[in-house]
């Protein structure tokens, strides 16, 4: 069973066979062209995928061979420290955001 095409590729497709018309070209022959058309996209469309599926494959397959990379490192050097967090006391953070509410009210107050 085939699948049937969207109505925007076969409005597209009697578009495009409709500009290219010659004259004295019979509504048949011109709807047999827009069907030539429909089926052109629909097979673009369809390699276009297969494409995408194959740059996705190799792109996740990049980043499973780097995060293995990673990991091994990660794994032999086991003297690598974590940096400092910044701002990392939590009474400080609430200090900060008391001390900017009450900027905030005081410059409403004004």
């Amino acid at each position: 069973m085939a699948k049937k095409l969207s109505d925007e590729i076969q409005n597209e497709a009697v578009r495009v066979a409709k500009a290219h018309q010659k004259q004295g070209q019979t509504k048949e022959q011109t709807k047999l062209i827009a069907q030539g058309i429909e089926k052109g996209i629909s097979e673009y469309k369809k390699q276009q995928k297969i494409k995408s599926r194959d740059r996705d494959k190799q792109r996740k397959q990049k980043v499973k061979e780097s995060g293995d990379k990673d990991n091994n490192l990660m794994n032999n050097d086991t003297s690598i420290e974590q940096a400092p967090s910044l701002l990392g006391n939590p009474r400080l953070l609430w200090l900060l955001l008391v001390l900017s509410w009450f900027g905030f009210i005081g410059y409403l107050l004004k």
